[in-house]
């Protein structure tokens, strides 16, 4: 994730201290996010604790076979969580992801990372969320999730565009009094303002301001080619736009002329979103997609959804910088959620999810953040609400 100032250790304590919060758990939260800055590097969270465990397995929910990374602490587990690779080639077994596993699992979360094909072959689906809802099931089943009895706490953390299905999974009927918490890095909320940044750069900080626009990177703007291609009907535009997104993940400079001259109407559709610059035209072209496209579009748009249900408590944290994702989508998030539900975090230097030097106040603002996350884990959230109540 970058490099962290690492000098700041008596200041948070001091803050900690002033804050009345726990010293201890402070000192905790700055070794995470130094452990976090490192990635596979040394730093002192490591030094400090066991090597976790991490495992391949296997589990079958109802008539569904799932695998995925289990990361086991060296110590008692305190509480359990879920975590969900963005949208990459390496999946659950890119480095900087199982960093933040074994980070997460140093800090004594018991944490599955399921394997979810989609992410890997860089597409985003609603079917997603089933494998996520699994995963939380499968995790919550297992004994050694619990751990200490203080430390219920089932959690969910979710990078990038897979904020939407972790949100989605959370709010499944039976999850919903289970997931205590969910924390979104570089998450969205509105697929058709999200459409339009990617593909023109520009954005609102609200709805009856003037549009903002930065250079987004076209990164988004491929996977989401890649998301949807084999969406479209006819077979020949279908193999066209995927030799197109894999040409341009594979090399960003590379032309397209020879397969864009090639494609059907459905083809011509998609392309004319991609290479639009109007974002007053974004929601025409949008919806002259193939139907096909815009109903996997509309099944992962959280604006469209009564968010108010939630009943986790939900830590967004947002890079002013993202070139990606705008800022804007986790502050919208954030707002559609109950009154109290959310925590926001907005740095100046999280270029996506790459974490860059940060300055003291960034560095305060993810410290609270981390020690937020470790204080919902030494809580009883996450448990049923009966069980919550016959435990009183």
């Amino acid at each position: 994730m970058g490099h962290h100032v690492k000098n700041l250790l008596l200041v948070l304590l001091a803050a900690a201290s002033l804050a009345a919060c726990s010293p201890a758990r402070g000192l905790e939260a700055w070794r995470l996010l130094d452990d976090l800055a490192a990635g596979g590097g040394p730093s002192a969270l490591k030094q400090a604790t066991p090597e976790p465990a991490r495992t391949r397995i296997a589990y079958r929910v109802a008539d569904r076979e799932r695998v995925g990374d289990l990361y086991r602490p060296g110590e008692t587990a305190r509480a359990a969580l879920v975590l969900v690779p963005g949208a990459a080639p390496e999946g659950k077994d890119d480095p900087r992801l199982v960093a933040v596993a074994q980070a997460l699992a140093r800090v004594r979360f018991l944490v599955l990372v399921p394997e979810i094909p989609n992410l890997r072959d860089l597409k985003v689906r609603p079917e997603d969320a089933d494998a996520v809802a699994d995963a939380l099931r499968h995790l919550a089943a297992r004994p050694e999730a619990w751990g200490e009895a203080r430390g219920k706490t089932l959690g969910l953390v979710a990078i990038s565009y897979a904020a939407g299905p972790a949100v989605m999974a959370a709010l499944e009927p039976d999850l919903r009094g289970r997931v205590g918490f969910l924390a979104a890095v570089g998450g969205y909320y509105d697929i058709e303002a999200l459409v339009r940044f990617f593909t023109t750069g520009y954005y609102r900080t609200r709805p009856d301001l003037t549009w903002k626009r930065v250079t987004p990177n076209p990164y988004g703007k491929w996977i989401f080619l890649r998301s949807n291609a084999e969406r479209v009907s006819s077979p020949r535009d279908r193999v066209l736009l995927i030799a197109m997104a894999q040409r341009k993940l594979d090399n960003l400079s590379a032309p397209l002329d020879d397969l864009i001259a090639r494609l059907g109407p459905e083809g011509r559709a998609v392309h004319a979103l991609l290479v639009n610059t109007d974002p007053e035209a974004v929601p025409g072209l949008i919806a002259g997609l193939p139907s096909t496209v815009r109903r996997d579009m509309a099944a992962l748009d959280l604006k469209t959804r009564d968010l108010t249900a939630l009943e986790a408590e939900v830590l967004l944290i947002h890079g002013r910088d993202d070139t990606v994702i705008p800022f804007t989508e986790s502050k919208a998030l954030a707002a559609a959620l109950a009154p109290g539900r959310a925590r926001l975090t907005i740095v100046d230097n999280l270029a996506h999810v790459d974490l860059g030097p940060t300055d003291l106040p960034d560095s305060l603002r993810l410290w609270r953040a981390a020690y937020r996350v470790l204080s919902l884990r030494d809580r009883g959230l996450g448990v049923p609400r009966a069980e919550r109540e016959a435990g009183q």
